[in-house]
């Protein structure tokens, strides 16, 4: 089966990365990591959910486990700037910077370099699925290789409630 052209742009940025992904769609969807974990079969803490921001005007990523909350002060403190620095990127700022759509937004493959942190929660498990380049597209990848491929910084992400 043909994969959607966005997600064979993901397959083609992992290979050039030297990683080899297994990109599945769901007709059902896997916008959002409820959604993703359901049409998986996994826990929603295993799902990859990719955060765009800005910090001081600049894109930044945040790969969040699915079951946590991102704290924006944690992000803002990771880059040593106040709270107001930081703000969640619109549609066109995530599209420009990374070249997807919202709610498909890979780990990486993206059209500018960004700095990128890794919620550390997310070590918790051997397997975890990010998005391919589509709404209705992941691949599982290890904790391991996620942060090898993106050169993502392990970071305590998850808002306290």
């Amino acid at each position: 089966m043909d994969l959607h052209p966005s997600a064979q742009r993901v397959v083609e940025a992992a290979a050039q990365l030297g990683l080899t992904i297994a990109v599945t769609e769901f007709p059902q969807g896997t916008r959002t990591a409820v959604d993703a974990a359901n049409a998986i079969g996994c826990t929603v803490g295993q799902i990859v959910k990719s955060l765009c921001f800005t910090v001081q005007g600049e894109p930044v990523m945040a790969l969040v486990s699915g079951d946590n909350q991102l704290d924006e002060r944690k992000l803002a403190a990771a880059f040593g700037v106040g709270r107001k620095q930081v703000k969640r990127a619109d549609a066109e700022t995530v599209k420009t910077a990374t070249g997807f759509a919202i709610g498909g937004v890979p780990p990486f493959g993206h059209l500018r370099p960004m700095t990128i942190f890794v919620d550390k929660d997310l070590a918790r498990y051997e397997v975890i699925w990010a998005a391919g380049g589509t709404p209705n597209a992941v691949f599982p990848i290890t904790p391991g290789a996620l942060t090898a491929v993106t050169g993502g910084r392990w970071l305590d992400l998850k808002r306290q409630e």
